[in-house]
């Protein structure tokens, strides 16, 4: 059998980007979280936000260095499987990610060790710094990643001459059109990620009766979060919506499962789309809705898939699933946080038993929320890599085959079950341990430690060196 080397291709980025992106999604709201108990605590110090902050720091360098790592993977594979791309997009992918580097990621790593290792050797408004330096710098790094992706569905500022970008306007194409709606709905992906995490574990130890003095400021700190910034998603993820349908009005069509053009489009809830017979089974629709949430009439006239060839059209099935489980559980975080809001508000909340439950469970949700809506996006622009300029399959390096792309495949699987499976099984045991105790008087920093995982205490057995024999 011949092997496809573009398919293994995007089997191999979707591979590694899906699995990269988590992890800033994740440290993002971290970071935030642990500068604002950082900042509570320097304002008025208390051992509970300080053991509070100590412990979510402990998850954050680990989580860090697990994203860096799956990063920096992720830019190899545009010189060994995308070469053709990145010759021709280099004028504007290489300063801007280098802009990246020299802007946020050098911010973060001089901080960062300020902020692992230096509570107990500089002052704390210097480490207040190091913390607020830190997020910061997350923000940063995802603007300009963010950038670059999204001039990749919305290219702006540049024309193609003899098979180069050429940059034309630094301005337009760095502040494409998509770009503000995908930051801000991205940051807010990354506040939701993070509080539900810190909400989930905390909830975990309530219900165990562990920990109840930091885990109840956490888990309200995060409930209150969570009722305001849900919300504020789905609506920035309309007006998302409403500039990818002015945009990219395939991508849309796949979203909906809307193969005709019409006026008074219907709002599909469930379908089971067919690209062969260009039809959706057992549709179940409320009519005009559709053409009401894209174009605020109901009968505005909403594109769709059959108005371009077969083969500009992206794969619907994905695209279509993956937006409902994106949506879905969208709605069911803002369901729960204001339920979880409520019951705080009434008193109750730390004595709802079955509620805490259900929240220690969901810290996985916001994980695959994300993965869902990275899906929507990058799969529904296809074919294109540059939107409506350069193809996928006129990207790929002409030289590589099909053997390269599986061996590199497999060989990026298996590293990365090894490395990020030990990774995770560590953070588990950070969890398991839990803050220490206000009484207990560790001071970890003075073994002065040289590598960010040994500023956290614990083995791999989840206990403390001392307790070794």
């Amino acid at each position: 059998m011949e092997l496809d080397p573009l398919l293994l291709s995007r089997i191999q980025f979707a591979f590694v980007v899906s699995f990269h992106a988590i992890f800033p999604v994740f440290t993002i709201g971290l970071a935030a979280w642990i500068a604002l108990l950082e900042a509570l605590n320097y304002r008025k110090p208390d051992p509970v936000l300080e053991k509070l902050s100590q412990f979510w720091i402990k998850i954050f360098a680990v989580v860090f260095g697990m994203g860096v790592v799956s990063g920096i993977v992720m830019a190899f594979q545009f010189g060994t499987n995308w070469s053709q791309f990145s010759f021709a997009a280099s004028n504007f992918l290489g300063p801007v990610l280098s802009y990246e580097v020299v802007t946020a990621f050098f911010l973060e790593a001089t901080f960062l060790g300020v902020l692992l290792f230096g509570r107990s050797r500089v002052p704390p408004g210097l480490h207040l710094l190091a913390a607020c330096m830190v997020a910061i710098g997350t923000f940063i790094s995802s603007f300009w990643i963010l950038s670059t992706n999204s001039w990749f569905h919305t290219p702006a500022g540049v024309e193609l001459i003899d098979g180069h970008f050429q940059v034309t306007s630094w301005l337009q194409a760095i502040f494409n059109p998509s770009l503000p709606y995908r930051f801000a709905h991205m940051a807010l992906a990354s506040f939701i990620t993070g509080g539900l995490v810190v909400a989930a574990v905390s909830a975990w130890y309530l219900v165990r009766d562990r920990n109840p003095r930091s885990s109840r400021i956490a888990l309200k700190m995060t409930v209150v979060m969570l009722a305001i910034a849900t919300p504020l998603q789905m609506f920035v993820g309309d007006l998302h919506g409403l500039n990818t349908f002015e945009h990219q009005p395939m991508k849309v069509a796949a979203m909906e499962g809307h193969w005709e053009t019409q006026r008074g489009a219907p709002l599909i809830l469930f379908a089971i789309p067919d690209a062969d017979a260009e039809e959706n089974h057992f549709e179940v629709a409320i009519p005009k809705l559709g053409s009401l949430i894209l174009t605020h009439s109901l009968d505005g006239e909403v594109q769709g898939l059959k108005s371009v060839p077969a083969e500009d059209r992206p794969p619907v099935g994905p695209v279509f699933w993956s937006f409902r489980v994106m949506v879905g559980l969208g709605v069911f975080f803002i369901l729960l946080s204001w339920v979880s809001a409520v019951q705080l508000f009434r008193g109750r909340l730390f004595d709802s038993r079955r509620l805490l439950r259900v929240i220690s469970w969901v810290s996985p949700l916001p994980f695959i929320a994300v993965l869902a809506g990275w899906f929507v996006t990058e799969i529904g622009r296809q074919p294109w890599i540059v939107h409506g300029l350069m193809r996928v399959e006129d990207a790929v390096t002409p030289s590589l085959s099909g053997g390269m792309a599986l061996t590199t495949l497999i060989g990026y699987i298996s590293v990365y079950a090894v490395v990020f499976g030990a990774g995770l099984y560590y953070l588990r045991q950070v969890i398991l341990a839990g803050p220490d105790p206000i009484e207990q008087a560790h001071d970890f920093d003075s073994a002065r430690p040289k590598r960010p995982l040994s500023a956290n205490p614990l083995n791999f057995n989840g206990e403390t060196p001392a307790a070794e024999g």
